[in-house]
């Protein structure tokens, strides 16, 4: 492009030719339209004729007309170079202009308008349905008769209550839980224990009524009930009493003082809430929580395992009195009358209350005896107690079946004496007496067959394996014996066993002093030992410690005293 403007140039400067700007072919309309006056220019015989016509005096003359005639051939060359030079900024707009034009998506573009135009005659459809559909309603309108009217009114007062008749799906709403607080697990407890004080209150004050812990209360109580339960008063009587008793509660409400209870309440002191607290005592809230809501979810547990077991017939002799109970009370309220079969339950439900209860809770034995209810109730079991009791079984099951097995077969040599009782005791990696290198009669206790999960920590150590091992702590008649886990073969220097006699003390150790309760491990002296061995992270501390201390007293005065590092 450079070197077709120097040519444009060049050409532009030549004297001889001169373009006319209508002629030009990248020249616009408007550029074509411009008349620009051009003088011819003279040619060198006119200048010569006119150097001899005027001769010597017209020289300056005609050197004037010549400068002129320069200066304007000048300023055309000019005007020429700045429309050449248009004429290209022009050309070079067009091609910017046609590569813009190439780049936009013009198919797009016009899909897109044809689109827009195909939804303006659907709204324009839809519009026109509209007012269509609101003209005729309205002539409608005009036209409605008494019948529509009324059937109007009748939407218009009874349209809310048909609306609430119509069906929806449900909504699953799930709701977020929250995370595990301290503080939030205690408030919730607190909020349980205010929510459950009305209730408990109202069950300790029938309880005290029944156990006549005020005499005159509860006689004038019996006196008040025998009386409606003759004249068929009851269920009026309750009614009564339910609106008494919400009618004191309007009053306390308002700001009476007004406290009646047969068993004086005892106001516990509620503890301000702490702000601040370590984290032994939010980590001893949290234990005294989980305790509580354990055993309440226990309690609750056992109550309705109790009453699933009693209608499924899990215990048949005691689901076969319900059954005839059903069976009596169904026969009863078909044949009997209504008055006299309620009469009969009021009067049956008043003397049991107050009198039979009453003997039975101040004679347990006669209550063992006699009290059906309660022998019902306590000799349901629960989902656990059914278990043990399957295992029991299956276990005596499975014992005279092996017995037998070993009468009939002949014992080979090397059997152990277990082995031959049809109950051989082994550990994980072999017999229990090569473990340790006890005598064949040495085995666990019943209360340890298992053993207790533990680690030994040995404060003679300074070595990390041999200061702390996690193991098996098993208690014999005469042995106390830990096995390790990391030991690979059948006796290995890492197991220990202990004599009791050997013992010197033995007493509940706390490994974590900053950790709350009373700790889970057990101390054990020994004379081979100069700091005592401590058995921790223990769960079932209290259990093994009073069963190494119960057999370490029956055998610590007939034993000798010997240790065996095995």
């Amino acid at each position: 492009m450079l070197k077709r403007l120097d040519k444009i140039r060049f050409r532009g400067q030549k004297r001889d030719e001169i373009l006319d700007l209508a002629e030009s072919p990248n020249a616009s309309d408007n550029e074509c339209g411009d008349e620009v006056p051009v003088k011819p220019r003279s040619s060198l015989k006119d200048t010569e004729d006119l150097r001899d016509l005027a001769g010597s005096g017209a020289l300056s003359m005609a050197a004037a007309i010549q400068d002129f005639q320069r200066s304007e051939s000048e300023r055309l060359s000019e005007v020429k170079g700045h429309l050449e030079i248009a004429l290209l900024e022009k050309h070079f707009l067009q091609e910017e202009l046609r590569k813009l034009r190439e780049e936009t998506n013009i198919e797009a573009l016009k899909q897109e308008l044809e689109k827009e135009k195909t939804k303006r005659l659907d709204l324009e459809q839809k519009m026109n349905e509209v007012i269509r559909s609101s003209i005729m309603s309205v002539g409608m309108k005009q036209r409605e008769t008494m019948f529509s009217r009324l059937q109007k009114w009748l939407y218009d007062k009874l349209g809310v209550y048909i609306e609430d008749f119509r069906f929806q799906p449900e909504e699953n709403t799930v709701e977020t839980e929250e995370p595990l607080s301290a503080k939030r697990l205690t408030e919730n407890m607190r909020r349980l224990k205010r929510g459950a004080k009305p209730v408990t209150n109202f069950l300790r004050n029938l309880s005290a009524l029944s156990n006549w812990h005020s005499v005159y209360t509860s006689a004038i109580a019996f006196i008040v009930y025998m009386n409606a339960a003759w004249h068929g008063w009851v269920i009026p009587m309750f009614l009564f009493l339910a609106i008494l008793r919400l009618s004191l509660n309007y009053l306390i409400a308002r700001g009476w003082r007004i406290q009646w209870s047969i068993v004086p309440e005892v106001s516990e002191p509620e503890e301000p809430p702490k702000e601040d607290l370590t984290v032994s005592e939010k980590f001893q809230l949290v234990l005294d929580v989980a305790q509580k809501a354990q055993n309440l979810f226990g309690k609750m547990a056992d109550v309705l395992e109790k009453i699933k077991n009693l209608f499924m017939w899990v215990q048949p002799e005691i689901t076969q009195k319900l059954y005839i109970a059903l069976w009596v009370a169904f026969i009863s309220s078909c044949v009997l009358p209504y008055k006299l079969l309620g009469f009969m339950i009021g009067l049956y439900a008043g003397i049991k209350f107050f009198i039979i209860d009453f003997i039975f809770k101040s004679c347990p034995k006669l209550r063992d005896k006699y009290d059906t209810p309660y022998i019902v109730w306590t000799s349901l079991p629960t989902d656990p107690q059914l278990k043990e009791r399957s295992n029991a079984t299956l276990s005596r099951r499975v014992q005279p079946t092996a017995s037998r097995g070993s009468l009939a077969t002949n014992v080979p040599c090397g059997m152990s004496r277990d082995e031959e009782g049809g109950r051989p005791h082994s550990t994980k990696k072999g017999a229990f007496h090569e473990i340790f290198n006890l005598p064949e009669s040495e085995r666990p206790l019943p209360v340890c067959e298992n053993g207790w999960r533990c680690c030994l920590i040995n404060r003679d150590r300074k070595m990390p394996t041999d200061y702390i091992r996690n193991g098996v702590l098993y208690v014999t008649e005469n042995y106390l014996c830990f096995e390790s886990s990391s030991s690979r073969s059948s006796s290995s220097k890492k197991n220990k066993v202990i004599k009791l006699t050997e013992i010197t003390d033995i007493q509940k150790y706390k490994v974590l002093s900053v950790l709350p309760g009373s700790g889970m491990g057990i101390s054990i002296a020994t004379p081979s030992t100069q700091k005592p061995l401590v058995f921790g992270a223990m769960v079932h501390r209290d259990e093994a410690f009073e069963a190494i201390y119960t057999q370490y007293m029956k055998i610590v005065t007939t034993s000798v005293p010997e240790t065996y590092d095995t």
